[in-house]
């Protein structure tokens, strides 16, 4: 048994979570900052057709969901692909992997800071954009507080928060139906509006909002970073993995369809773009006068979830690295009671505290889409290592897996190609110069 492996089996986490919560978990995840803003932000890209994009995400999605699984079935310990790479590729793969996703889901938690505040201050009928940072601050702040209680008391806030998400886009779908058919689909013609009309733009705006939008249902990646969480792991990762993706999938392109069906792609893209609460002008447009102000508090809800679950996610990735040696080893200190990792669940508060500083949503969610894309891809790169007697799945799935994350991240703005790299780099040249103790892979 080599250091790392001591390390967790002296230093465990407690096994709390069964199928209902691990999906619960996954849930919280994705039902909140990709379809009360991505869809918004990715309509304004390719328009109409996102409703596709959606589809396409959702496909990648569960290839990638399929690998995720099956590594998490297999090595069901806390830090997901940032272990899945040490343990079947190599340290620097490791490595990049649990860097690429504290950059990226730290970028993400931001924008769920922001979609939290933004959605508040509509409900609240709040105008001035001063209060957007400092709600944002303020929701951070608090989450860290509940993870810091404790794994179980943060499933059950996050089951409250889910339950309450979920009855609000249940009834933003029934009520938006016999508005959508009002329209006769009048506004999803032209289908591919990218405003220039050649085939190379409509394929290259349509595939930048595909990589948008696969952000969003990147959720069910909590599952597995939650693997030393999870009660008999082999059955239920797998299982919650799987019926998180069919059900977010599905209330994805539902609630596209009809807020692209309602008010159009261009006016759901500027309102992503002006107040950070897209689906908010949808809801004004339906005949239950207090549609808007349900549709706010779902919204609410689903970005504190989203928020509550990266910063679980976050912060188990950095005990991970911690226990590596990636990264000081003060961040794998666990509180007496509960075992949770006080020290990086701080550090993960400041970070996201830090970017949401910014105010900017758009910047936030491309710059997950690139470095999501690239974790992934190390994702399915590991699946492909398992020995045919640990495979759940035909390797299909991870080589699908793997060249549509390449694929979509060539489509990736190049400005935030620049970026995600500059990260990468940074992080070896880190890890290069970090006082790291030797690593032997498993």
């Amino acid at each position: 048994m080599n250091q790392e492996e001591n390390a967790t089996t002296a230093n465990p986490l407690k096994r709390e979570l069964g199928v209902f919560g691990a999906v619960m978990m996954g849930l919280g995840s994705i039902i909140g900052t990709g379809v009360f803003v991505s869809i918004g932000i990715a309509a304004g890209i390719t328009g109409p057709a996102v409703i596709f994009s959606v589809i396409v995400a959702a496909g990648l999605a569960t290839c990638n969901a399929l690998s995720s699984a099956q590594l998490a079935a297999n090595h069901p310990v806390s830090g997901g692909t940032y272990e899945y790479g040490y343990q079947y590729l190599t340290p620097k793969f490791g490595f990049i992997a649990g860097w690429l996703f504290l950059c990226a889901k730290s970028a993400s938690a931001a924008t769920a800071a922001l979609g939290f505040a933004g959605y508040l201050m509509m409900g609240l009928k709040i105008s001035d954009p001063t209060y957007l940072v400092p709600i944002a601050l303020a929701a951070t702040a608090l989450l860290t507080l509940v993870v810091l209680s404790g794994l179980t008391r943060a499933n059950w806030a996050n089951i409250l928060i889910v339950s309450l998400t979920l009855s609000a886009l249940g009834l933003f779908v029934i009520l938006g139906v016999p508005t959508v058919l009002k329209m006769e689909q009048n506004n999803f013609i032209p289908l591919f509006d990218s405003g220039n009309g050649s085939a190379w733009n409509h394929m290259s705006v349509f595939l930048h909002a595909s990589a948008m939008m696969f952000v969003a249902f990147t959720g069910y990646g909590r599952i597995a970073t939650l693997g030393e969480e999870v009660r008999e792991p082999e059955k239920t990762i797998p299982r919650a993995i799987v019926t998180t993706l069919v059900l977010s999938a599905t209330i994805y392109i539902a609630v596209s369809w009809i807020a692209i069906g309602t008010v159009g792609a261009d006016k759901l893209g500027h309102a992503a773009q002006s107040s950070a609460a897209p689906l908010e002008i949808v809801a004004k447009q339906f005949s239950w006068s207090y549609a808007s102000w349900w549709l706010s508090l779902g919204a609410v809800t689903a970005m504190l979830g989203v928020l509550l679950n990266l910063i679980i996610g976050l912060s188990r990735v950095l005990l991970a690295m911690g226990r590596r040696h990636d990264v000081p080893q003060f961040f794998t200190r666990l509180t007496v009671i509960g075992r949770t990792p006080w020290v990086s669940t701080i550090a993960i508060g400041l970070i996201v505290a830090a970017l949401a500083s910014t105010g900017d949503v758009k910047t936030t969610w491309s710059f997950s889409a690139f470095t999501v894309l690239i974790y992934y891809a190390i994702t399915n790169l590991a699946a492909l290592q398992l020995k045919p007697e640990n495979r759940l799945y035909h390797p299909v799935f991870p080589w699908t897996g793997l060249m549509g994350c390449l694929g979509l991240a060539c489509w990736v703005e190049w400005k935030v190609w620049l970026a995600g790299t500059g990260i990468i780099f940074a992080g070896l040249v880190f890890q290069g110069c970090f006082n790291r103790k030797p690593t032997t892979t498993p």
